[in-house]
């Protein structure tokens, strides 16, 4: 397959880059047989982990990671929280434009539900150049922080009264996803794995998606949350340019 013979190309010139810094991409090159379907898929580690074919070996699954209690592994997620008030305001101020809701709706209501929308401000490293126009100041917070963010990058995401999301799992045990609390009526929860918590506003909610997950509302008013992903810290540089290689590659070829 083309696509595959061309990941293998770029990933030879990566591996060779990254040898000169005593870094290795094995892990990657397993990936890629995995995903190809020459190894047979990962098993979870735990129960409810639901890892897919898009796979790297030995990192740590959890289903909650607590980003405050690990500053060396998330160096950005206290000072995003400071900043909380900025983003919430601003996202509040823009509230009433329904059509910022709509763009992602329909392909992704096919997978989280009815009830859920969102706000794309970054996908695949490209920032969405209209909507970082509205959200100005939650644009130059995520800059100036450099979060490692990853294939489906940055939205808000609105889940509407009374709907959830069903148990899925993701499948991508090397993406982390945070969850920015903005507006969290009474009632509303999500559940990962085996473990319920609820989200608080202007606090950080950290999840390894990989493991089954759910959502539900049940108030009477919508729950808004910005939504990060990035790239599992465990994963080393060599690594992070490897996958973000292969998932750029996929996009072109998926244009």
């Amino acid at each position: 397959m083309q696509f595959w013979e061309d990941v293998d190309k770029g990933l030879d010139d990566i591996e060779s880059f990254y040898a000169k810094k005593g870094q290795s991409i094995d892990r990657i090159r397993l990936f890629s047989r995995t995903a190809q379907g020459e190894l047979p898929p990962p098993q979870g580690t735990v129960s409810k982990h639901e890892p897919s074919e898009e796979h790297i070996e030995n990192l740590t699954a959890k289903p909650f990671w607590d980003t405050g209690a690990d500053k060396e592994l998330f160096p950005w997620a206290e000072e995003l929280e400071a900043n909380a008030h900025i983003i919430k305001e601003e996202f509040e101020r823009n509230l009433m434009n329904k059509k910022l809701f709509s763009a992602d709706s329909v392909w992704q209501n096919q997978i989280m539900g009815r009830g859920w929308s969102a706000v794309r401000l970054q996908r695949l490293g490209i920032w969405n150049a209209d909507n970082i126009k509205v959200f100005p100041g939650t644009y130059q917070i995520l800059r100036t922080l450099k979060i490692p963010l990853a294939v489906r990058g940055v939205c808000f995401a609105r889940q509407s009264p009374g709907s959830g999301v069903a148990p899925h799992s993701d499948g991508r045990n090397f993406i982390l996803t945070s969850h920015l609390g903005l507006k969290v009526p009474d009632g509303c929860w999500i559940k990962v794995g085996e473990e319920e918590k609820s989200w608080e506003v202007g606090k950080i909610l950290t999840l390894d998606t990989s493991f089954l997950h759910s959502t539900g509302n049940d108030s009477n008013e919508d729950r808004h949350v910005l939504i990060l992903d990035f790239w599992h810290p465990e994963l080393t540089e060599a690594e992070r340019a490897a996958l973000e290689f292969i998932y750029d590659l996929r996009n072109k070829f998926e244009r």
